[in-house]
């Protein structure tokens, strides 16, 4: 009955172990990277956030971009709130770069139109060659 009990124990906690990944395995460390662009959704949950954003390029088209941020309970410690970013505000992003040049990153801070900011993954080390997109 024990092995049982734990064989179902491990099955259920499979996915959530597998849905979780390594921040070094899919962002940059060293470096980061400025976006401006316009949310078109939030995700405030379990195990990261999630930002979803569009960002116009200069020919004119429109790229939709991805970020993921800490853990809500990392983020309500931050000030942040499921509120806190909402479609239609505009943004400046700071944050890692993904690995694969996707239009993916981990955030390490937002700046709105007015000013505020909210902070996420701690900053990488200044470097020379620092992008701004």
């Amino acid at each position: 009955m024990r092995k049982l009990l734990f064989s179902i124990g491990l099955a259920l906690g499979a996915p959530a172990a597998l849905a979780h990944h390594s921040f070094a395995v899919h962002f940059v460390d060293d470096r980061t990277i400025e976006v401006n662009g316009t949310v078109s959704a939030f995700r405030f949950s379990n195990p990261h956030g999630v930002l979803s954003f569009d960002v116009k390029k200069d020919d004119g088209t429109v790229e939709q971009w991805r970020a993921e941020t800490n853990s809500p309970s990392v983020l309500r410690r931050r000030g942040w709130t499921k509120d806190s970013l909402k479609a239609g505000d505009s943004i400046r992003i700071v944050g890692f770069p993904s690995r694969d040049g996707t239009p993916y990153m981990r955030i390490s801070k937002i700046t709105f139109a007015d000013g505020h900011e909210l902070i996420g993954q701690g900053l990488a080390a200044p470097s020379p060659d620092n992008d701004k997109e």
